[in-house]
């Protein structure tokens, strides 16, 4: 592996078994998972975390192999312990060797919107209604969880009011362990090792914190909601399939109250608040170039990926500490914005074939990338400032087109038209939007 490609805190999976360590060295077995810490004075040799030892030591890049993406699909779940709707008798038959603290949870039938804990103990199947109260799930009104997750996590590590802790889980069946997944691939982080700090922002399914993971910062973003997390489980995996230089980087993966995303910190925020608390006077229209190329390079990437974005807005491009942009939550587009539901689309950056027909493509995100450059070369300004959602639709569809900003570079306003064509077929691919701009930046 190329030392290029590793970097404090990520996990990589070990190549072969190294079972008779020098001083310092770790030893290790073929597919174990350790953490890199630090690169050491030695060429190719990395101080490391190793995983199921707990101990740390020093390692060859050689025996180690980058994660490979993680292989979830809808039968995998962070709750196969939970079987849905089913009554107090077949989660009884489920329960049949009762083998003590064999669990799982069920929906329950005679109280909706409730759920059942049922638990093997003593030969018997215990029944815990588990009720939701004020956005809380509790057993007992004294313990009290956001979610159904962080309540079998408490349980499986205290007894609490329990006749027994949970021991082990009885899946649902067909239904596998993506925490198993998670563990195996590389990707699950340890809790232990993430640092909290403050809130940095506020998203619709949960907070974005700044943290550090083994010393390292990160940005963490919490989903505490039980279907919503498994939604974006499924969608962060597009995240480990893709890497490059401006798309914000996926750490690793924390269950613990729910999901946690890890990402690479981008300290200087969105893109929208960078500009509007800059201004034009300390933000050159270099940088503005620079940007929107940055932008475009990544976008390039996603679509020779043939990977969709969705959700293509200023808000959604962050800024890192060397001033460079990269595209976030280009894994989880779909689950944010839930299509089928067009009011919860981003009226002012969707293309017209998306609003009426759902058509989302590369040529729809382009579209998101014309209003983006708009955003970029008018210092952060909203959109089609003073007209209402409505107003943008129709005019929009009957021909009308943004004016150009203030003091706007001529050709970027001939680039921004061009993402704005009517006919997806007639707008310009990233690849050549990034060629455009990068002739731009040359000529000076």
């Amino acid at each position: 592996m190329s030392d290029k490609c590793l970097t404090a805190g990520m996990q990589c999976i070990t190549k072969v078994d190294h079972t008779k360590p020098k001083p310092q060295e770790l030893g290790f077995l073929k597919g174990d998972v350790v953490t890199i810490i630090n690169k050491c004075q030695d060429k190719g040799c990395y101080r490391v975390h190793h995983h199921a030892s707990g101990l740390e030591g020093v390692i060859s890049a050689s025996a180690l192999r980058e994660r490979p993406p993680i292989k979830v699909d809808q039968r995998h779940s962070l709750m196969p312990w939970f079987h849905g709707s089913i009554s107090g008798q077949q989660a009884v038959q489920q329960l049949h060797s009762k083998e003590e603290g064999l669990f799982l949870v069920r929906e329950s039938i005679r109280h909706p919107g409730d759920y059942v804990l049922c638990v093997s103990h003593n030969g018997e199947i215990i029944h815990y209604r588990i009720c939701y109260e004020d956005g809380q799930l509790s057993i007992d009104f004294t313990q009290k969880f956001t979610n159904l997750i962080d309540m079998i996590e408490y349980y499986t590590a205290n007894q609490g009011v329990l006749a027994t802790k949970l021991i082990k889980s009885k899946p649902k069946q067909g239904a596998k362990s993506a925490e198993e997944e998670l563990a195996k691939a590389g990707w699950l982080l340890s809790v232990q090792h993430l640092v909290f700090k403050e809130k940095i922002g506020e998203g619709e399914f949960g907070d974005v914190l700044k943290g550090t993971y083994m010393g390292q910062p990160v940005a963490i973003k919490n989903i505490k909601c039980d279907v919503t997390a498994n939604n974006f489980l499924a969608e962060a995996t597009t995240m480990t399939q893709l890497k490059h230089k401006n798309l914000v980087n996926l750490l690793g993966v924390v269950l613990h109250n729910g999901l946690y995303l890890v990402m690479e910190l981008m300290s200087k925020g969105n893109l929208v608040n960078y500009l509007r608390s800059r201004g034009r006077n300390n933000v050159p229209l270099q940088q503005l170039l620079h940007f929107s190329l940055n932008v475009a390079q990544g976008m390039e990437y996603l679509e020779e990926k043939r990977m969709v974005h969705r959700d293509l807005a200023a808000r959604n491009i962050l800024v890192s500490e060397n001033v460079e942009a990269k595209i976030s939550d280009f894994g989880l587009s779909k689950t944010k914005l839930l299509p089928d539901d067009i009011s919860r689309l981003p009226i002012k950056w969707t293309a017209p074939e998306a609003l009426q027909h759902k058509k989302f493509s590369s040529k729809s995100d382009v579209w998101s990338f014309g209003v983006l450059l708009w955003e970029v070369f008018s210092y952060g300004r909203a959109p089609y400032p003073k007209m209402t959602v409505r107003e943008v639709v129709e005019k929009v569809q009957s021909g009308y087109r943004m004016d150009a900003p203030e003091d706007c570079h001529p050709v970027v306003y001939t680039l921004m038209k061009s993402c704005w064509e009517e006919d997806p077929g007639k707008r310009p691919s990233f690849k050549k939007l990034r060629e455009k701009f990068e002739k731009i930046i040359i000529s000076g």
